[in-house]
Parts: structure tokens; sequence; C-alpha cells
């Protein structure tokens, strides 16, 4: 349970409809075969302990019985047991008979929850023997026990306090108002659901997405456990389609027709966090009965996979269209600017590298948009001290292949004239050294956009704003950053797309700039090749881009970051070598902040990006120390 991980399981083990003591028997294996992998939260089937297809058996004081008697050995059996299971029973209280779930651990029961909808249409006919549940919570006595009664209810873990429990049945989920709309809004981090779906041709699919859609509106882990194949079959058949989702993603899913454990990890504190940014998400607690329980916080084994590339999809189907989406994306955000200031030019520094060439990219794409000559697009290239001629060639290259303006102007004479008037010594290769290139730069294309009623596209992308790799008032500073909220392990994806989709003679440009190293350039070349690699210094950007999007997208502690990547980037990276780039990363992002409260406009493609103006209002003076400091003993 440590950082917020919570292993859950659904089962949809054996049964024999109206059996109980069978039932309790498959049910209580279960419960030690998923004790056994780690579990700490089990859920079972609807009706699980007499089966979904009883018919008018339910009306029958015999099974009500066997019903009962079979949860009071379960309870007996468990009691030692750091695990909590839910099973679905009918239960007699007062006149009426309700569907529900029953809350178990440590031999109590914990709450009963009853259906809140119950269905009669079509091949449903619930209406005939169960009433639907009421919301207050109520004392009633079960397996002799007093315990709470209600749909009401929230099981919150004294251990873990964002791990918040609420349950709902079956159809309580297909309905427009679902009780687990309520349960989340008062602060159910976990919903439970105890169903019986029967199978027909195509409603996997649909349940799937309802299941799915479900955890995303609740910001919730939902756990979906469906009745299996060992229902009567008189009319129905049922395939136990159990599922385990977390805001929109589905952790975990069961083959159909299978008496598998479906298990995986909810990240609990994860969905806290996602609340607490999320300003509409209401707290409406008003009603609730609050039952409190206790676990053991040992670290979880994790089963679920971290990608080591979370901006980048994995499914090469789903990276082409994403890949399409963020260009167009960029592509539109720049024709609003340049349709609204009526510029006719758009320049750009093009110095042969991954940046500078997306920047192109989308340049193009977004004058195609506007049925404006590609010719009114200014490439420049700034030859320098660091210049290499692969570089350089690739950047006449691509321009002429695009079919854009293209201008050279060096600036070396310029640079050496102003170290002069500064009194900077050539040979010197210090950070006045870099930057005075870099600023010489962004001065000439300024300028040239004045003469040419242009405007300067940005070429910086997120992992460089975020650590800080850029030169202030130098290539930090444009009049529209189009790259600004994509991650360099992103650039990469979106050139090698573009390079997939277009012409012979354009893609072998933009293979070679896929294959040159990232350097920004500014140190003399060794032999002709590039000296100054910016993973030698920084770090490797698939590392920083890994530490960025947990740390701002989850708000996940450095602990945190460093359990998973360990996870993600095994047998890539040791461990010593992911805890120093952590460092690195965590010591750039906070004294590089200034930089990022005065970046340009620029379009956001993605969940996570920088802008002072909108995703990251954070000061330019804030302490690293308590970052660093959990750095400095992460498994504690």
């Amino acid at each position: 349970m440590r950082d917020g991980f919570i292993k859950v399981a659904a089962a949809s083990p054996k049964l024999k409809v109206a059996d109980c003591e069978y039932n309790g028997e498959q049910i209580l294996e279960s419960i030690l075969e998923a004790e056994k992998n780690g579990v700490r939260l089990l859920v079972f089937p609807e009706l699980s302990i007499s089966g979904y297809t009883c018919g008018d058996l339910f009306l029958q004081e015999t099974l009500l019985q066997g019903c009962e008697h079979t949860l009071e050995e379960l309870l007996q059996k468990t009691a030692d047991l750091d695990i909590l299971y839910v099973v679905g029973m009918p239960f007699a209280e007062g006149n009426k008979l309700y569907n529900v779930a029953v809350f178990c651990k440590n031999g109590r029961i914990l709450a009963v929850v009853p259906k809140t909808n119950i269905p009669g249409y079509q091949e449903f006919y619930e209406t005939r023997h169960f009433a639907a549940g009421k919301k207050e919570a109520v004392s009633v006595i079960l397996a002799g026990q007093e315990v709470y009664f209600g749909t009401d209810i929230l099981l919150t873990c004294s251990d873990m306090p964002e791990f918040v429990i609420a349950a709902e049945i079956c159809e309580d989920l297909w309905v427009p108002d679902s009780p687990s709309v309520r349960h989340a809004l008062a602060g159910a981090t976990v919903i439970c659901n105890l169903s019986a779906s029967d199978e027909i041709a195509t409603k996997p699919v649909y349940r799937k997405n309802l299941v799915s859609m479900q955890s995303a509106k609740l910001v919730a882990g939902y756990i979906y456990a469906d009745a299996g194949n060992d229902e009567s079959t008189q009319d129905l058949v049922y395939s136990g389609h159990d599922m385990i989702a977390e805001n929109g993603t589905i952790l975990s899913e069961s083959s159909l027709y299978a008496h598998e454990l479906t298990i995986s990890e909810i990240d609990v504190k994860r969905l806290a966090s996602e609340r607490r940014k999320t300003t509409t998400y209401r707290n409406e607690r008003e009603g609730y009965q609050i039952v409190p329980f206790s676990m053991n916080t040992e670290l979880t084994e994790l089963t679920r996979t971290f990608p080591r590339t979370p901006f980048v999809p994995s499914d090469e189907q789903k990276k082409k269209q994403r890949c399409e989406e963020i260009l167009t994306l960029q592509a539109m955000g720049l024709r609003k600017r340049l349709a609204h200031t009526g510029c006719r030019t758009a320049v750009i520094g093009l110095s042969g590298g991954l940046d500078s060439t997306l920047a192109l990219l989308v340049t193009v794409k977004a004058y195609d948009i506007l049925n404006k000559d590609r010719s009114d697009i200014l490439a420049v290239t700034m030859p320098g001290f660091g210049t290499t001629d692969r570089t350089y060639q690739n950047a006449l290259d691509l321009a002429a292949s695009l079919g854009v303006t293209l201008k050279e102007i060096s600036i070396v004479d310029s640079v050496r004239q102003h170290f002069k008037d500064i009194g900077q010594d050539e040979t010197v290769h210090d950070i006045t050294y870099e930057n005075g290139q870099a600023r010489e730069r962004t001065k000439i294309l300024m300028d040239l956009a004045n003469q040419k009623n242009g405007m300067v596209i940005g070429t910086g992308d997120l992992s460089e704003m975020a650590l800080g790799w850029a030169t202030y008032n130098g290539d930090h500073m444009s009049m529209y950053a189009v790259n600004v909220s994509i991650p360099k392990t992103l650039v990469r994806y979106l050139v090698d797309y573009y390079a997939g989709e277009t012409d012979p003679k354009t893609e072998a440009v933009l293979k070679d700039i896929l294959n040159t190293p990232v350097s920004p350039e500014l140190l003399p070349p060794e032999n002709g090749e590039i000296a100054q690699k910016t993973e030698d210094i920084v770090g490797p950007y698939e590392l920083h881009d890994f530490f960025l999007y947990y740390m701002l997208r989850f708000g996940y502690a450095p602990s945190k970051i460093y359990r998973i990547a360990k996870i993600a980037f095994a047998g890539e990276y040791e461990e010593a070598v992911i805890l120093k780039w952590m460092k690195t990363f965590y010591r750039r992002f906070f004294s590089q902040q200034f930089k990022r409260s005065c970046v340009p406009d620029g379009p956001k493609v993605g969940t996570v990006a920088l802008s002072p103006r909108g995703d990251l209002r954070m000061p330019s003076d804030a302490s690293v120390s308590l970052w660093l400091n959990e750095i400095e003993n992460p498994e504690a």
C-alpha cells in the first residue's frame, strides 16, 4: 500500500446455482489465492453466494438461510487474513428482500450495501424479487453481527486516507444517475461493482467502454466483477467479464468464460492528486455513514507497467494518429497567430537539429492550411564556431526539399566583434562564449522579422524549458513558440512520423537529422564531429521526460518516481544512474523557473505544459530542499 498503490482483484469463481455451500468453498479458494498474491481488496460478482440466476428460489427461506450460513463460515475462515472482500447475496430485512454487497474483513462485516436500480425489462426480472435500497444507512443484524445497511456508506482506510471505498451493483452502472457519481463526490476513490451482466454479441466492447468511461468521469478506480459461465443457461449465457479501471484506463481485464483472478494496482494517491487539481470536483459527504478499517502498509509488489516514454503511445496505430493530431494542433495554433497579425513571413533559425526541424515542418503545415506560398517562410542558417558540416548540410537540404526560402548568415565575425567589445577571450569556452552565440542568432532572427514583416517562430521544446536548457533572451525567446509543450522524446517521433508521410527526398534528410546527436553546437567540433552532446551534460532526455511527466501530471513524490523509474528502465539504466539524473532534474527544474516565467505564447497540445499563464504558477525563487532531501533516501 505504500505510495498509494492498492493491489485489488475481481474474481468470478466456479459456482452451482443455489448451492451456497459449494459456492462458499469456491469463494474461499479465490480469497486465499488473492491473499497469497498480496491482494488487499477483492470483489466478487452479484449474488455470488447463491448465484444470480436462482429466479423464484430467492423467495425460499431455505436459500436465504443457506446464504447467511455460508457467509458466517467465510467470516470464520478468513478472520486472520488482511484482505477486504466483497460478496453478493440476497438479504431479507423487514418485509423486503434486497440484492446486497457485503464487505468483510478479519471476520467482521463492515457494511451491507443494497442495489439501488432494480431492472425489470427484457431478460431481467429482478423487480419480481428485490426491492430498491435506500440511501440512509441504518443498523441491521446479519450473520449475528450488527452492521450498517444502506447505499450511502464509505469505507475509509485509517492507514491510507486516500483509500475510500463505495459500492454499486450491476444495473447501477448502466443508469444515467449512477450511485457511484454520488459516492465519488463524497470522497470514494475506489468503486466496487458486483455485477451479473449476461453476454450477447458486441456487448463486451460496450461494457468495457462503460467501465472505462465511468472511472474517467469519477476520477476513480473501478473494480467490475461479473457473473461467470456457471450461471444457469436456461435463457442466457454469462461470461465472467472482469475489469479493473483507473481514471479511464483499463489496467487489467479477464478473458471471457474463464475463472481467473483479475489483478492490478490502483493508485489512490494519484487519483486524489488529480481530484485536487480539478476545482470543479466537489466534496459532498453529507448524509454518508463512514466506516473505518485498517490495513498493513507494506510495500505492494507492482504488476502494472509504466512506459518509458509516457508522452508517446506504445501502440503503433495510436502513435500515428497522435502524431498527426499534435502536428495539426501546433499548425492550427500558428495559423491563427499568422492570420491575426497579418504577418507575411515566418522566420525560423534552422540549425539542422531536431527542434528547429519540427518547427519548420509545423510552419510548412500552417502555411499549407492558409494556402500561403511556402517561399514566404524564411529559414535562416547561422553557422558559428560549433557548426558541423553534417548539420549545416542537412539545414540546406531540408529547406530546399520543403520549398522554403533559405538565407545563410555567418555569426562568426559579429560574435568575435561582440567578444572584443565586452573583453571576452575567444579561447575561453565558458557560458559567455556559448550564450553570446545564441543571443546573436536570436537578434538576427528578430531583426529579419522586422525587416520582412515577419514573425520569429520558436524552436525550443518542453524538455528544454523544464531543464532550463536554453539561453535567456537567446533561443529562449521568440514571437510564437510552436514546440513549447512538446517533450524531446515526442519531438523525435513527430519528425519520424512526418518522414514516413512525405516524399523520398525530404524523408532522407529527416532520417539523417534523426540520427544526429542532440547538441546546441556552441563549442568547436572535434575532428569535424559534434563535440557538445546535450545528453552527456544534462542526462538522457527519456529519463527527464519520465520524471517530468509523473511530477507534473500526477504530483508524484521523488521517491515514488524513483520506484517506478526503476521498473520502467530496468536493464537500461542502473539505479545509481537514475538517481543521479533525478537529482539533476529537480535542481535544474527549480533553479530555472525564471526562464519559464516569461516564455512566449505557444499552443498546449498535451496534459503536461509549463506555461506560466495556465499550467504552472510557480515562484522563480522556490526552494528545492524538500525534494532533494527525499531523493537522498528515496526508499526510506
